[in-house]
């Protein structure tokens, strides 16, 4: 491993998965710092600024710490960090089954094939629509997951849209609905789903229910 490379570290903490397909797995989170987002339904703004600066060398030690098989690297935005790109190497290297949180605002094209990349692709109310960099979905693989926060009904129906435009029911294992907490009924999008009887996954914040979204969860 080049031990010159470093990132800067908001936390990396061992948890259940509390989202995507693999949801309620044990999983180390890796955070990186920094995001150049401002979505409205943010639930990490204490990511955008401070860390710690680590070796990657320090980074994999800490995970390998934990003793799970699964690791996310989420932020903020973890692309922001050129260095996130070898990590993920790095940690697909040492066998653990990787995933990425992006916001798909900066480019994946450079992600290591083995990562499983989860894509927010920003609805209208999140505030970033105009961010979404949609060549990234050329760059999606069949185990690549896309997912959308939805707040109201607008956003349903663009959601809907898209799914339908970008044909990412073929293009990705799974299309994610998420209600955003505390703007939408979590029953009210579910109903929305089952009536239009679309083929998406449904979800909620696992980790959210278990521990009231507290950091280092």
């Amino acid at each position: 491993m080049t031990s010159d490379l470093s990132l800067r570290i908001t936390e990396i903490f061992h948890s259940l998965q509390g989202e995507t397909s693999t949801t309620g797995l044990p999983t180390v989170f890796v955070r990186l710092t920094g995001c150049p987002l401002r979505c409205h339904y943010c639930d990490t703004e204490y990511a955008f600024y401070g860390g710690e600066r680590q070796s990657l060398e320090q980074i994999v030690e800490t995970v390998d710490s934990f003793g799970a098989r699964h690791v996310t690297v989420t932020g903020g935005e973890p692309l922001a960090q050129p260095n996130c790109i070898p990590l993920l190497e790095q940690l697909c290297d040492q066998g653990y089954t990787v995933s990425l949180e992006t916001s798909g605002a900066m480019a994946v094209d450079k992600v290591d094939a083995r990562v499983v990349k989860i894509l927010d692709l920003k609805t209208p109310a999140s505030g970033e629509v105009e961010r979404n960099l949609y060549d990234n979905i050329a760059h999606l693989q069949p185990h690549d997951e896309v997912k959308f926060v939805i707040c109201d009904r607008g956003d349903y129906e663009w959601a809907r849209l898209k799914m339908d435009e970008l044909n990412l029911q073929v293009r990705a294992r799974e299309v994610l609905f998420s209600p955003s907490q505390g703007q939408l009924n979590p029953t009210e999008l579910a109903q929305w789903i089952l009536d239009d009887k679309l083929p998406v996954r449904f979800q909620m914040q696992l980790h959210k229910i278990l521990w009231d979204d507290e950091p280092g969860h």
